[in-house]
């Protein structure tokens, strides 16, 4: 199980690495670390499930921001037997934590934020709210309607609000605005060490990359190991500048890879390619930009940042291509994967889009995968991956 964890009886706390490969690789621990001490001293815990729910706002109430998206596959099938069998595996794995009660960054919640990304989220978190607090934020789906950023702004004001009257307290533009410089600092960070796989041959894996995270946002250790880890890689890509590398390098694309549920990622890399950039929710697609620290009005700079988050919802989301245009010149991938969970219509209909644009105008091999979170496939999926990389490997 995922988070069992944190259940354990541990004789001691995880101290201090000045390894960050091995910071966070104990990634889980931490948080719960971070967390309990956190509901200890009095800081609400606020759990989010999309990248469109603006931290600064939480981190500016004192809270603390815990993605709470379900990688496990063994959780699954507590939800099914409320769910849909053919439901995205993310939403049954999330809702399957709930039911058993192997998450405690779930079970401490004091607010949850009900993002409306995809009808089978919404009607979820409908079930959650039976028995969690919980605030809907409501996104505009017509990406291109004058009113849109009017009415997310509102939005994001609303959440605002509710944080103030959820846990007494007023939040100040102050606030927002050293809110806003720590999550800038965090994303720049994680940005950098992604521009990292620019080089040829890249420094890391894209599996390597990927642990570069955290489902809690701000903590400052993290920050120290990001800063930690772009000396140690800057140094690597120096050193192997010269080393011809043979490995296909593939752009990744599609729905996000949580905490537990990479087993696509890993299977692309051991057929022998190299994952140079994920578009995706888990990957670039929401630290390519940054809020203006200049705005005089904060959390208007806050909901700008985010409304221009290219998702699938989004109709049309013209957005996406323009940022897998720009990713593919930048990053020069041989191919590119999509990765589609099972039952998730919006990026289901989009990869016509995205097939399209990589043949047609990239002129790239394109693959789609479409999986949940079983390793049942995994045969058939390497079968096809190797398939894709006898057309896309580099001369």
């Amino acid at each position: 199980m995922l988070f069992e964890c944190a259940h354990r009886e541990r004789s001691e706390r995880m101290s201090p690495t000045a390894d960050p490969i091995a910071h966070f690789g104990a990634m889980i621990d931490r948080c719960y670390d971070y967390a309990e001490a956190a509901k200890a001293a009095g800081r609400p815990i606020v759990g989010i499930m999309c990248e469109f729910t603006p931290r600064e706002i939480i981190l500016a109430a004192n809270a603390v921001p815990v993605c709470l998206c379900g990688g496990s596959a063994a959780t699954i099938p507590a939800a099914e037997q409320v769910l849909p069998t053919n439901l995205c595996p993310l939403i049954k794995s999330t809702f399957g934590y709930h039911l058993t009660g192997n998450n405690p960054f779930l079970n401490w919640a004091d607010l949850i934020v009900a993002e409306t990304t995809c009808d089978g989220k919404k009607k979820m978190f409908e079930l959650l709210g039976e028995s969690k607090p919980m605030h809907v934020l409501e996104l505009p789906h017509k990406a291109n309607a004058p009113e849109a950023l009017a009415y997310w702004t509102d939005e994001v004001r609303k959440l605002k609000t509710a944080l103030e009257t959820r846990f007494g307290l007023q939040i100040t533009d102050a606030d927002l605005r050293r809110a806003i410089r720590l999550m800038n600092r965090e994303r720049g960070l994680r940005r950098r060490l992604a521009q990292l796989m620019r080089h040829d041959p890249p420094p890391l894996t894209g599996r390597q990359l990927l642990e570069f995270k955290s489902i809690i946002s701000g903590m400052e250790p993290d920050l120290d190991q990001y800063e930690s880890a772009l000396r140690l890689l800057t140094a690597r890509t120096a050193h192997t500048a010269t080393t011809v590398d043979n490995r296909a390098r593939v752009l990744l694309t599609g729905v996000p890879l949580v905490h537990g549920a990479e087993r696509v990622l890993e299977l692309i890399e051991n057929s022998g390619a190299v994952v140079v950039a994920m578009e995706n929710c888990t990957g670039l697609k929401p630290i390519l930009d940054d809020v203006d620290e200049l705005d005089p009005d904060p959390l208007a700079a806050i909901a700008r940042k985010y409304y221009h988050l290219p998702c699938s919802v989004l109709t049309p989301n013209s957005g996406r291509l323009c940022t897998l245009r720009e990713l593919a010149a930048a990053y020069r991938p041989h191919c590119v994967i999509e990765l589609i969970w099972q039952a998730c219509l919006t990026y289901d209909v989009e990869s016509h889009h995205v097939r399209k644009l990589a043949e047609e105008e990239l002129h790239l091999p394109y693959l789609k995968i479409t999986t949940d979170y079983s390793p049942s496939d995994s045969a058939r999926i390497t079968a096809r991956i190797e398939a894709l990389l006898e057309t896309a490997r580099p001369d």
